[in-house]
């Protein structure tokens, strides 16, 4: 018989299988020393030992599962074969940043003795899904639920339906992922050590995050986990490169757990969680005038309480906190709660309202964590365990549209995974987030990455290798049961610039600046200028109308009109805030008093302006000024003498209205006759256009 060569191969093949599955099945081999030839007697001592210090860690009353694992991983060495060791190392992997790795110790558990633990088939259930093997893992899932008793199916069926139902978002997710790119930021920021918990200045050049390694403050390790404390560390990026973190140190920090939870709009005021007592309580922490970190201080009796509070984010504007806590009476165990805040006393004291809960739409029966307001103040992403998770916790977000928060959507599969995904913070863009995770091919355990947002792609690729966390590029979410990634066509804008004198040119520092939206009529951020440099950043959306003022003692109250135009990128604009002192003769541009085409009337974006003069004639009450109403020279002299005095006229109205005696306020109209700026452009003609107030008398 003539044997051809590709028939020869497949019976070599079926011989093979044959002749070596008897001579490897597997038997559960006992650490036993009838198992073992007289040679290994002591290497199998040094193995029993091995187990036992695991076991010593397994079992403590708080099991500290990364260094059992360490104990159990020398002794698998020894013998592979053990069902029970497998086991162990199995769920030790589980309760780690490496759960993936679980999937072939457990497997082989099975193979080696399926009976050894009851929750061995929900432990398997449990690894198949975190590796996205989703299928077997629901096969898993329901077989485990079909080997309970009665009594424990009432007690855990539940939560076996609610993975299953996990598994099947899983699979939608998996199948349209979102396009992004996932960039670890480096060995400046991440470590062998834990890193998490990240938080980005405005134009992405700071970061402040939490960390527990050698250089914590005081050296010392927690004896609950023996991992060194937390502290919060801050690195600064140079050109396309981060830095090393620095340790800021006391008072920032203490020799107990301290991790960042939360930076204020400004960058001045820290959000900060300490867990030592009371369950758990979240401090406030700012800059003093010297740049520097002032003692943390507890958050008052409306947000902290005897429970456990967590995460926090201030809002734009800082007119509102919102937190997590596990307080009685919500939705769940771990709730979302906001409450609204006063700046008081130079920007020393924020009174805090009674919190309240977000409600139903937002909160779940299940924990929600990791709470973060968007630049716009009307989008919040946080993390829960409810909604359409994929698995653990999955980072969401939602509208405040017309007075009530939109159903919470998905961000999607890789930004989610069927693992806890929690503490996200975002760009003032919108186009990058920042977060932890665990990748085999990183600095050590957790560290800090970075995901740029892509946008759509036409075009639907479909990846074989659904590899747990190993996507870098992947495409656009397309499934409108999910819900898709959004990148914001209306782009931000960073404005800095700095608060100086308007005739020395020196820098005023710590003056409060206030921004309001004009076609709103509402302040939507507040800060003071740099305390040395008299320096100032905001990051704001671009498309709008913003009226930006500045108030120092012995200063007149300054005003500027700065209208973004939309753009589809970041971008940056410089300008200073220059101040003129009090005194006779000085005159100043109320650069947001609007009119009504060709009318002395007055539009409503005009309020906010008119209520800060208002404010300093009743801060400087022997204060006596002229109102005095500009035009260009388009029409007639008498024509544009005649609107400009009326419009004069119609500010003095208001503030009279407004309680400022009207003794104290004259008003005049000069039409055409004092340009600013030529009449030979629009933007000279705009210069023009303008009322202003001048200093008769103080």
């Amino acid at each position: 018989m003539n044997i051809k060569p590709f028939q020869k191969k497949i019976l070599l093949f079926l011989l093979n299988i044959f002749i070596i599955v008897p001579l490897t099945a597997q038997e559960n081999t006992p650490f036993d020393k009838d198992f073992f030839p007289p040679e290994k007697k002591d290497a199998l001592k040094v193995a029993i030992k091995q187990i036992k210090e695991g076991d010593k860690l397994y079992e403590n009353k708080i099991p500290i599962y990364d260094l059992a694992l360490e104990y159990y991983l020398d002794a698998n060495e020894f013998n592979p074969d053990n069902a029970l060791l497998n086991y162990k190392i199995g769920k030790c992997y589980l309760k780690t940043v490496q759960k993936p790795k679980s999937l072939k110790y457990l497997e082989k558990a099975r193979v080696l003795n399926p009976k050894v633990k009851p929750d061995l088939i929900y432990f398997l259930a449990r690894s198949y899904h975190l590796n996205l093997l989703l299928e077997v893992a629901i096969e898993t899932y329901e077989e485990y639920k079909g080997s309970l008793t009665p009594n424990e199916l009432s007690e855990r069926g539940d939560d076996i339906d609610k993975k299953i139902d996990e598994c099947y978002v899983a699979m939608q997710m998996v199948a349209n992922p979102v396009r992004i790119f996932i960039d670890n930021l480096g060995k400046g920021v991440n470590t062998k050590y834990p890193e998490y918990g990240p938080y980005i200045n405005a134009d992405e050049t700071v970061i402040m995050y939490t960390s527990s390694r050698e250089s914590t403050t005081g050296g010392k390790k927690d004896d609950m986990d023996l991992q060194f404390f937390e502290d919060i560390y801050i690195s600064k990026k140079s050109g396309d490169i981060w830095r090393d973190a620095s340790n800021p140190g006391k008072p920032l920090n203490t020799d107990s757990h301290d991790a960042i939870v939360g930076v204020s709009p400004d960058g001045k005021h820290a959000l900060i969680y300490k867990g030592e007592d009371n369950g758990g309580d979240i401090f406030e922490c700012r800059i003093d005038e010297e740049g520097k970190w002032r003692k943390p201080r507890r958050l008052p009796k409306e947000i902290n309480t005897k429970y456990h509070e967590s995460s926090a984010s201030f809002s734009p504007d800082m007119e509102a906190l919102y937190f997590v806590s596990d307080k009685p009476g919500g939705f769940g165990r771990k709730d979302i709660y906001y409450t609204s805040l006063r700046i008081k006393g130079n920007r020393e004291k924020l009174d805090y309202e009674d919190a309240v809960n977000l409600g139903a739409v937002i909160n779940t029966p299940y924990d929600e964590q990791g709470v973060f307001m968007d630049v716009e103040g009307n989008i919040l992403y946080f993390s829960s365990k409810g909604h359409n998770t994929m698995g653990g916790y999955d980072v969401f977000k939602s509208s405040y549209v017309n007075g009530r928060w939109t159903k919470p959507r998905n961000l999607g599969y890789p930004i989610n995974t069927p693992d806890d995904d929690i503490f996200f913070s975002f760009s003032r863009d919108g186009r990058h987030a920042y977060y932890s995770s665990f990748d085999p091919d990183g600095y050590g355990n957790r560290d800090i990455y970075m995901i740029t947002l892509l946008g759509p792609e036409k075009e639907v690729v479909f990846m074989e290798d659904y590899h747990y966390l190993a996507f870098k590029t992947v495409l656009i979410q397309e499934n409108l049961m999910l819900g898709k990634v959004e990148v914001k066509e209306s782009q931000i804008t960073i404005v800095r610039g700095r608060v100086m004198d308007a005739v020395t040119l020196e820098p005023l520092g710590g003056v409060p600046v206030e921004i309001y939206d004009n076609a709103l009529g509402r302040m939507i951020s507040s800060f003071e200028s740099n305390t040395r440099t008299g320096e100032y950043m905001v990051s704001l959306p671009s498309g709008r109308n913003y009226g930006f003022s500045a108030r120092a003692k012995d200063y007149m109250f300054h005003s500027e009109n700065l209208i973004i135009p939309p753009t589809t990128s970041v971008q940056e604009i410089y300008m200073d805030m220059l101040l003129h002192k009090v005194k006779v003769g000085s005159k100043i541009v109320l650069k947001n008093i609007f009119f009504d085409f060709d009318k002395t009337t007055l539009r409503t974006t005009s309020t906010a302006e008119l209520d800060r003069l208002t404010k300093m004639l009743n801060d400087i009450p022997t204060l006596k000024i002229e109102i005095s109403g500009h035009t260009d020279n388009v029409g007639s002299d008498a024509y544009n003498k005649n609107l400009s005095k009326g419009r004069a006229k119609t500010v003095v109205d208001y503030l009279i209205d407004r309680g400022i005696a009207a003794d104290r306020l004259t008003y005049k109209g000069y039409g055409e006759s004092q340009p600013i700026g030529t009449n030979d452009t629009e933007e000279g003609r705009q210069s023009n256009r303008r009322t202003e107030f001048k200093v008769l008398s103080k």
